[in-house]
């Protein structure tokens, strides 16, 4: 890959992403330019908890899970998985704390690295970069607020339908009809994801499949009425 079309293939992924989809095209390519692109195996370690914080990351392709891990060496609880023109890291970014998560690769991923110091030079010249990236702490805010709700009010079947139909709704806005998920998760990863067990979870997904909710193709989970689903939770 010559350095244009390096760069080039980097500016496209940072259009991509909604914290710089507003930046000025000569700030983006200098962005771009600045950028490394790193690759990560199935199940490989992007960052443990209590690392350095000093760079954000943008999913070019794959995905990854964000978890806190169990203090008793168990599966931690995955409070968000990410996908394609999606960004983390920033957190520890902006405020130069050690990370407060850990990163995982679901499957083979490859990540955008912007370096703290770019970062910080974009922050203070780029004035929809900041808006963009309060808009997305506040999205990550309510995120983790339905995340809280859902274990607080919803039994399991409730948490997991809630969290299939979030998934849907966020991969393909304006579509309800036979949306199809790709499926990287193992059921002990989705149970982690709903706070349940991977029994449980394995009981519940052949439950919602017998009723028609939901269908298993392959590595494809496809939700044939998204609304229908919405309907089986209750608060």
């Amino acid at each position: 890959m010559t350095d244009q079309v390096a760069t080039d293939f980097a500016t496209e992924a940072l259009r991509r992403c909604r914290l710089f989809a507003r930046v000025d095209p000569e700030s983006l390519a200098v962005c771009a330019a600045s950028l490394r692109v790193r690759r990560y195996r199935r199940s490989e370690t992007v960052f443990h908890q209590g690392d350095p914080g000093d760079s954000l990351y943008i999913v070019e392709s794959g995905s990854v899970k964000i978890v806190l891990p169990s203090p008793e060496g168990e599966e931690g609880a995955i409070i968000a998985t990410l996908g394609r023109g999606e960004f983390f890291g920033e957190l520890a970014l902006l405020d130069g704390a050690p990370h407060s998560a850990t990163a995982v690769a679901i499957e083979p991923t490859q990540a955008l690295v912007l370096r703290r110091e770019t970062f910080d030079e974009l922050i203070e010249t780029q004035p929809a970069l900041r808006r963009a990236l309060f808009a997305g702490l506040a999205g990550e805010l309510r995120r983790l607020t339905d995340h809280v709700e859902d274990l607080y009010f919803l039994d399991l079947p409730g948490r997991l339908a809630s969290s299939l139909v979030r998934r849907a709704r966020q991969r393909n806005p304006g579509n309800a009809n036979n949306v199809r998920l790709e499926w990287p998760f193992t059921q002990s990863e989705l149970a982690a994801m709903v706070g349940g067990t991977r029994q449980s979870v394995n009981r519940l997904l052949a439950d919602l499949s017998a009723r028609g909710l939901i269908r298993i193709e392959g590595d494809s989970l496809v939700i044939p009425d998204v609304d229908r689903l919405a309907q089986t939770v209750e608060r």
